[in-house]
């Protein structure tokens, strides 16, 4: 492994550094679209590290030294997101005792980076092509036009023609959108990455407490062949466990069996759990596969559940 090579990605990508021939391609994409004013479309399961790359994006443009400003497009309220994105003028409805300035304007000169682009509702969408082709819009209660200069990246974990065909994402704007378009692989695609990430998680734990602990041999053995639907927020979260419940030597394998276990099997659509399976670990796994059955769309999730969309949000953001 070329140490110098993985230093330098490291300091650039994070958690989503490696040496494996599907990211040396990653890399060599971001590189060359980064050096552009091109939007950018990420695609990756979650947990695979996409607002890193959109960062990665962003340091490696011109842009580097003005605002990267990340957005969870599914973390705001329907009713909230174009003041949100766009800001409100003082009085412009209720509780708007002050101007608000949005997101677009405190990125202008530099990137916006809107996760979960799906999520955002169908009629927003339409602003916001609206936006990407003029260069400008007007805050809410506003009369003027405002023009920014942003560079965006925009990202999902949804299947592109799937959320086309569901209504969740408007075709115009993907076409919009996919100007140059990634897909971030996901960490069982990644060969030997996984062992060298596991191992870099955990020198790091061992440099802040100044000890010296160890995978076992079978730990490695599991690292290298567990399949990580979690993708690299699994690793670095087991091996965090696996540390802080290990000796001098870490047994990773029991970590991840004892969640395992607890996982219910899906039967064509029915989930079957083992009797005893405490209620928060059967609420969460209802939870998580609804929310896989309907392809990520949250708001199709918490209607069939019969609860509000703030309160899937909570429960998701526990999880």
């Amino acid at each position: 492994m070329d140490t110098h090579m993985t230093q330098d990605k490291l300091k650039r990508f994070g958690f989503v550094s490696g040496n494996s021939p599907i990211m040396e391609r990653l890399y060599e994409q971001v590189e060359r679209v980064a050096a552009t004013e091109a939007t950018v479309l990420l695609v990756g399961e979650s947990g695979t590290g996409k607002e890193v790359i959109a960062n990665a994006i962003h340091q490696g443009s011109q842009r580097k030294d003005q605002a990267f400003v990340a957005v969870n497009c599914g973390a705001i309220p329907a009713h909230l997101i174009e003041a949100a994105l766009f800001g409100h003028e003082k009085g412009s409805f209720t509780g708007a005792s002050r101007q608000h300035i949005g997101y677009f304007e405190h990125a202008s000169g530099g990137t916006l980076f809107l996760d979960e682009i799906t999520e955002m509702p169908i009629d927003m969408q339409v602003k916001l092509l609206r936006v990407l082709e003029s260069g400008t819009f007007v805050r809410v209660g506003g009369d003027h036009e405002i023009k920014v200069d942003v560079r965006l990246v925009a990202a999902t974990n949804r299947d592109l023609e799937g959320a086309v065909k569901q209504g969740s994402l408007r075709e115009d704007l993907m076409y919009r959108l996919a100007v140059f378009p990634i897909r971030i692989p996901a960490l069982r695609e990644r060969g030997s990455d996984i062992e060298f990430l596991a191992q870099h998680f955990l020198q790091e734990l061992n440099e802040k407490s100044d000890v010296q602990k160890n995978f076992s041999r079978a730990s490695l053995e599991v690292i290298r062949t567990y399949s990580w639907p979690g993708n690299v927020r699994e690793l670095k979260n087991v091996v965090q466990r696996a540390w802080i419940l290990g000796g001098d030597t870490l047994n990773i394998e029991d970590c991840i069996t004892d969640q395992s276990a607890k996982k219910p099997t899906v039967h064509e659509g029915y989930l079957n759990f083992s009797v005893g399976t405490p209620l928060a670990d059967a609420q969460k796994e209802i939870i998580l596969a609804t929310l896989k059955h309907y392809s990520g769309n949250k708001r199709l999730t918490a209607e069939a559940l019969g609860i509000s969309l703030k309160t899937l949000y909570n429960r998701l953001k526990e999880y």
